[in-house]
């Protein structure tokens, strides 16, 4: 087995120095693209095309300055890092790509994948649990051995785990930037699946911000109510209402008609319209 290279150190934990291929295992060459494959395990799963083209124009220009990482197979190589790159390659018409090659077993290849997209940003949040869930399948795995040798916090990889209980139609919210990493963990923490899909709706309807959205749940005594989309808005406004109850120090109702509304703050002497208007003004 080879021997296993540390990771959390950024990427050049990843593409070894020239001076280390010469004894080592590791082997540079330009492979011919078509005799490489993805990896059916790579965390990445969406690849953005504006992305995509920008690589292929640097690629038709420049060519691949980073090596791709992969290992072999009995019939070719399979990509261990650097499945961009190779898909930006093929577009623009490469027959040959720089390679490193490293034997790895399927857990340190996912972990070197990780590992990258890590430190590249590449990962949506569900992609980044899902690839954690995976290396936890392994035997003895456990959220603090994956911590340390990933060089992570295990509270990060716990919250990102707990995003694998959202509904299919929450995390994919996440996955296309409707919802944040942020709402998401706070939706996290709502019990019932209906509640959460509940909230989910004011969130998207009323483009709440994170902290708006955990004020709402902060005051959620009850199930947040689910039967209409009259109910949730009435939440909703209830909610603005003590908000704004608390800041003024004052009563204060909203009436809702349609698209518009009124908001009456009331006052009970002259000092009192004279604060106000002060910290209205």
């Amino acid at each position: 087995m080879a021997k296993r290279k540390a990771l959390g150190k950024g990427l050049s934990a990843l593409i070894p120095d020239a001076d280390e291929l010469g004894g080592s295992k590791e082997q540079f060459f330009q492979c011919p693209v078509d005799a490489i494959r993805p990896n059916p395990d790579q965390p990445r799963q969406i690849f953005s095309e504006d992305d995509l083209q920008d690589m292929i124009n640097s690629i038709r220009e420049k060519g691949v300055i980073t090596p791709l990482l992969v290992s072999k197979t009995s019939t070719d190589y399979q990509i261990i890092a650097g499945e961009r790159r190779w898909r930006a390659a093929q577009k623009a018409g490469l027959e040959r790509i720089p390679v490193v090659v490293r034997e790895t077993t399927s857990t340190e290849a996912l972990e070197l994948a990780l590992i990258e997209n890590i430190h590249r940003k590449d990962l949506n949040p569900i992609e980044e649990a899902n690839a954690y869930k995976k290396l936890m399948e392994e035997p003895g795995a456990t959220q603090d051995s994956v911590a340390k040798h990933l060089g992570k916090d295990r509270s990060t990889i716990a919250n990102l785990l707990r995003l694998l209980n959202l509904p299919v139609s929450i995390q994919e919210d996440v996955i296309n930037g409707r919802l944040s990493m942020g709402h998401a963990r706070v939706i996290a923490g709502i019990k019932s699946t209906q509640d959460r899909i509940a909230v989910r709706n004011i969130v998207i309807k009323k483009r709440l911000s994170v902290r708006q959205l955990e004020a709402l749940v902060k005051k959620m005594s009850t199930p947040v109510p689910t039967t209409t989309d009259q109910s949730q808005e009435d939440y909703y406004i209830q909610s603005l209402t003590d908000n704004l109850k608390r800041s003024l120090g004052t009563k204060v109702d909203i009436k809702k008609r349609g698209l518009g509304g009124r908001i009456v703050v009331h006052f009970y002497s002259d000092e009192e319209l004279d604060r106000l208007l002060n910290l209205l003004s």
